[in-house]
């Protein structure tokens, strides 16, 4: 009987460990200078590697190679045993099926016994959280004082259901998804080294199903290769029930146009080709996500050809946070409810329909368009037109009245509160919804006032341009000028912001220097913040 793929492709070396690169080098190091634990915990998502790396763990600390920079050397007799299954030292326990309390007290009398083969005895417990309380309890004792010839190896993708008496006494490896363009990689690796004739755009479509399970994707190749054909883009989609991304795009520009007869036909042109309905709302939310990263201003985190990031690009400024929102709870909403009715395509039809027509039920038209233009220089914001001299009295007005209102830190750090009160109930009707979460994780400060502007603080570069850019800068320059009742400009800049202080949470002796007319101050790093043309915040 042929091996299946993802056996034969199993890592045999640290270097073939895909996308755990960091714990790999930890685990190599511990191995290098013989400082193991007598615990582990490795958890994550199914596929990324937690029972491989056990396994090797398993087989360097018995390796009988006189260098441990070389363990393991895959050449040894022990090395040899590990891979064929053959080695008496590695005990691996399913605590899926071995639940009970009975099964570890058994585990935990043969503990004591001696290595039959190597320098090692491990145990490696797969999905331990599948444990009993009872199991945990019995567990415990042994877990925190094994033998020193002993070493566990727990593995889980639910490491918050392992009680924390049992995290507190491991190493905890947390395995992270693997990357896209990793996975691709690797299928390109197996491909090229077994004579399969693949697309390129096929093994991208295959991984990005796999959704950072390499184990996964390997399985889907090894699937399609069993047709003895060469795996196409086509071939994926059949087998996977997933709709072409030509065809998800297409659905979505339909959305964003108001052509309703267009956006219904590709759902039934989708299914009729043997799409399932609900991994079509899926891949809906996926593109939808996308597009909404890059609004963001983190499309360094999308894994994908140019071609599709300039869509993700274009319907990022054709469409609103608001529409961008609402469509993706829809198609979320749609995929969570497939199966709940006799016609499975009616959730994903009724979201189409609400997309077009909104709850009422009344159609709403052409999409709202939003389009993002290069930054002008400051001017400020379209107003009826006034005549010279109407326009030059108000100039010298507002300019009078900036110079004998000059804003301070102080008077700003007062009215931050109400800022951030008229922004919650503003930001979602102006495009913006996202803002009221920033403030309340605190991702935005307020760093300074000086004059007639106000200077906050971002994390990052992409955001300080974001907020520079409509219709984020009218926002909040309107949120400010509200609560202050006169004209007030906002300036960016990245880096850490003042500290807030609370006058209540400062000693006696400084609060007394405070109501005798002291002010705290604190000098900032220079930055670079601009606003309608101001200069960078001062420091303080």
């Amino acid at each position: 009987m042929a091996q299946s793929l993802y056996r034969k492709w199993r890592p045999r070396t640290w270097d073939e460990i895909v996308g755990q690169d960091p714990i790999v080098r930890t685990l190599q190091q511990a191995v290098r200078t013989e400082r193991v634990s007598h615990a582990y915990l490795f958890a994550g998502p199914r596929g990324t590697g937690k029972t491989t790396t056990a396994r090797l763990l398993a087989k360097a600390l018995n390796c009988l190679h006189p260098d441990p920079a070389q363990r393991p050397c895959t050449q040894c007799a022990v090395c040899r045993d590990v891979e064929e299954g053959r080695f008496l030292d590695l005990i691996e326990i399913d605590a899926a099926s071995h639940t009970g309390v009975d099964d570890v007290r058994a585990l935990r009398d043969t503990v004591h016994l001696a290595p039959a083969q190597g320098r090692y005895k491990v145990y490696i417990i797969d999905e331990v959280h599948m444990l009993s309380t009872a199991a945990f309890n019995a567990l415990l004792k042994t877990l925190e004082e094994p033998p020193s010839h002993v070493v566990f190896v727990l593995a889980t993708t639910e490491w918050h259901k392992v009680p924390a008496t049992v995290r507190s006494r491991c190493q905890v490896y947390p395995f992270r998804r693997i990357p896209l363009k990793d996975i691709v990689a690797s299928l390109q690796r197996i491909v090229e080294a077994e004579g399969i004739q693949a697309e390129p755009e096929a093994l991208r479509a295959i991984a990005r199903q796999a959704t950072g399970s390499l184990r996964d994707a390997i399985s889907l190749l090894d699937q399609l290769a069993s047709l003895g054909e060469k795996v196409t883009v086509e071939q994926v989609h059949a087998l996977l029930g997933t709709a072409p991304d030509e065809a998800v795009y297409t659905m979505v520009e339909a959305l964003h146009q108001g052509r309703s007869q267009e956006a219904m036909q590709a759902v039934m042109n989708a299914v009729e080709r043997g799409t399932d309905p609900r991994v079509l709302a899926r891949q809906v939310v996926d593109y939808l996500r996308q597009v909404m990263l890059v609004q963001m201003g983190v499309e360094e985190v999308i894994e994908t050809s140019d071609v599709w990031k300039q869509r993700f690009r274009e319907h990022a400024q054709a469409l609103s946070m608001t529409i961008l929102l609402r469509w993706i709870r829809l198609f979320q909403k749609a995929a969570s409810n497939m199966g709940a009715t006799w016609y499975p395509t009616l959730p994903l039809e009724l979201a189409v329909v609400e997309a077009l027509y909104g709850v009422s039920g009344e159609r709403e038209g052409p999409r709202e368009t939003r389009v993002v233009l290069p930054k002008a220089p400051a001017t400020e914001s379209a107003a009826p037109a006034v005549s010279p001299a109407k326009k030059a009295g108000e100039e010298a007005e507002r300019a009078a009245s900036a110079e004998t209102r000059s804003l301070s830190y102080d008077e700003a750090l007062r009215a931050w509160p109400q800022v951030k009160a008229w922004l919650a109930r503003h930001a979602e009707a102006r495009d913006a919804p996202e803002i009221p979460g920033l403030l309340e994780q605190g991702y935005i400060q307020l760093v300074d006032a000086r004059g007639d502007t106000v200077w906050m603080a971002v994390h990052t570069e992409a955001s300080k341009r974001r907020y520079e850019r409509e219709p984020y800068r009218s926002l909040w320059r309107e949120a400010w000028s509200q609560v202050l009742g006169r004209p007030v400009r906002v300036a960016w800049q990245v880096g850490e912001a003042r500290a807030v202080v609370i006058e209540e949470d400062l000693p006696q002796l400084v609060r007394t220097a405070l109501q005798l007319g002291g002010r705290l101050q604190q000098v900032l790093p220079a930055s670079s913040g601009e606003a309608d043309g101001t200069e960078s915040a001062p420091g303080r």
